[in-house]
């Protein structure tokens, strides 16, 4: 897997470029609308989840649109206390405020309250999703300097790729045009008009970037117009590809039918009690999806078949044609579920505190993404393998909708004899499986008639605690570790 760099962090790889940009009117009319973003960021600690990181500062970049509102990436302001921005040309800071941010789509919107900060600016307009080998500038205030930088490229290709901020493979386009880190957020400019959004690039590779395109941040535009983010829409199933004409053949296809297997889907999904495992999906808002899961969004241009689900707003209706049991048949999917519903382990999240749960000195959380992260940028090969295992069957089951963790022991009289115990999936409490840790808690409240509560691991350990004990202890083991409540706020 290719290691990817979101380009608003500072502390990235840095490349040396050297460029010289001649400029006609237009571009002078662009540079005007062009923004630097301060931020400072206050990052919560998996680990110890009652604490934070402390704080760090970043700079990115954005440009001024329609509505007094700058448009940039959500990782420029992620988990965010206090931001500023500086007009190009300028020497003045102003304080900003987030409006609205996706982070799924690593987009974000914010104003000025000050309105003299829009004085003398044209705001910048969309443009239409540009062809490979269209010429785009990048705008932005990468590393290296302090002034504007403009780069000039081509557009190389477009498909779908994942984005690094947020693990969510959407359409991307991918430009030779250098970016760096701080162009994050920088509007990537055809014809005098947004193209797309600089989000990241690949470190080792040669001329390789990204930017969120038009089709994904008029998305964005279109969902927050009531108010309210409602996130992008998915089916909830794991896809198989059928590249294999015996398996296409076992499932009753025709020499001339393509499509993907539905292996498994999610339960309370948009599909549960629609499709069904071993379903062949066979076309998708009357597009043919190929054997190897994508379909045509412009003519000779293909990519995965998600583009026809994304492009609705969650609570519209998706037509898919479908073959099961050897039998065609057209089905009208309600898609009513953002697709971190379907997740058993969250992908990142930002600007949220972490959820945690503490019982006779055991912590016990939620395995997520941002706890694996805690294991540094090669978490994928440092955090414990049992729990990064677990993204390859990443979706809700009936009974579970979420992996509980106990992360580590406080010391304590309490529990002698655990004190090394880590990174435990709980299964059940007093024999009974573990659906969440909200069902945790409850098992564990529920059982205050008996003597002990056990905790058991998926191979059968056990930790069992005497529950008079821990009530007599709890209070102390809090204040001996400075902390401030047994539970996080949203479990209070």
């Amino acid at each position: 897997m290719m290691k990817q760099w979101m380009t608003g962090w500072l502390g990235m790889v840095v490349f040396c470029v050297g460029l010289a940009v001649h400029a006609d009117d237009r571009a002078q009319d662009v540079r005007e609308a062009i923004v630097k973003v301060y931020t400072v960021h206050n990052l919560p600690d998996y680990y110890n989840p009652w604490n934070m990181r402390g704080t760090q500062s970043s700079t990115g970049s954005g440009c001024i649109i329609e509505g007094r509102r700058i448009l940039t990436n959500g990782h420029v302001v992620r988990d965010q206390t206090f931001i500023q921005v500086r007009r190009f040309g300028e020497s003045r800071r102003y304080q900003a405020r987030v409006l609205f941010v996706s982070h799924q789509a690593d987009l974000a919107l914010l104003t000025v309250d000050d309105p003299t900060f829009f004085d003398d600016v044209e705001p910048l307009s969309f443009g239409e999703l540009p062809f490979p080998q269209d010429e785009v500038n990048v705008y932005g205030f990468p590393v290296g300097g302090d002034t504007l930088s403009i780069t000039k490229g081509v557009i190389s290709r477009i498909e779908h790729q994942q984005y690094v901020h947020s693990s969510v493979p959407l359409l991307a386009v991918q430009i030779d045009a250098a970016i760096n880190p701080g162009n994050s957020g920088g509007p990537a400019i055809v014809d005098g008009r947004i193209v797309g959004v600089a989000m990241q690039g690949v470190p080792h590779a040669d001329s390789i970037g990204y930017i969120v395109p038009v089709p994904v941040i008029q998305h964005f535009f279109a969902d927050i117009r009531n108010g309210r983010l409602d996130g992008i829409p998915s089916l909830g199933i794991v896809p198989q590809v059928l590249e294999n004409p015996d398996m296409r053949r076992h499932y009753g296809m025709e020499e001339e039918q393509t499509g993907v297997l539905v292996a498994a889907l999610a339960h309370g999904s948009s599909v549960d009690g629609i499709l069904q495992p071993e379903d062949v999906l066979l076309s998708i808002q009357g597009h043919l999806i190929a054997d190897d899961g994508t379909v045509e969004f412009r003519a000779r241009e293909r990519t995965s078949f998600s583009y026809y689900v994304q492009e609705n707003q969650v609570g519209e209706t998706l037509k898919m044609d479908v073959l099961r049991d050897g039998e065609s048949m057209s089905l009208e999917i309600p898609l009513n579920h953002p697709m971190e519903r379907d997740w058993l382990i969250p992908m990142e999240q930002y600007d949220i505190l972490p959820t945690y749960y503490i019982y006779g000195g055991v912590v016990f959380v939620p395995l997520t993404k941002n706890l694996m992260r805690m294991w540094g940028p090669n978490w994928a090969n440092a955090a414990p393998k049992e729990f990064v295992v677990q993204l390859q069957n990443n979706i809700v089951t009936e009974e579970q909708d979420e992996h509980v963790i106990g992360l580590r022991v406080l010391a304590a009289d309490v529990n002698q004899g655990f004190h090394g115990e880590s990174n435990w999936f709980i299964e059940t409490v007093d024999g009974v499986k573990v659906r969440n840790l909200g069902h945790l808690i409850e098992l564990v409240e529920a059982g205050e008639g008996n003597e002990f509560v056990e905790f058991r691991n998926p191979v059968g350990r056990r930790i069992i605690l005497d529950r008079q004990k821990v009530k007599k202890e709890q209070e102390s083991i809090l204040a001996i570790y400075r902390i401030p409540e047994d539970r996080s706020g949203d479990l209070l």
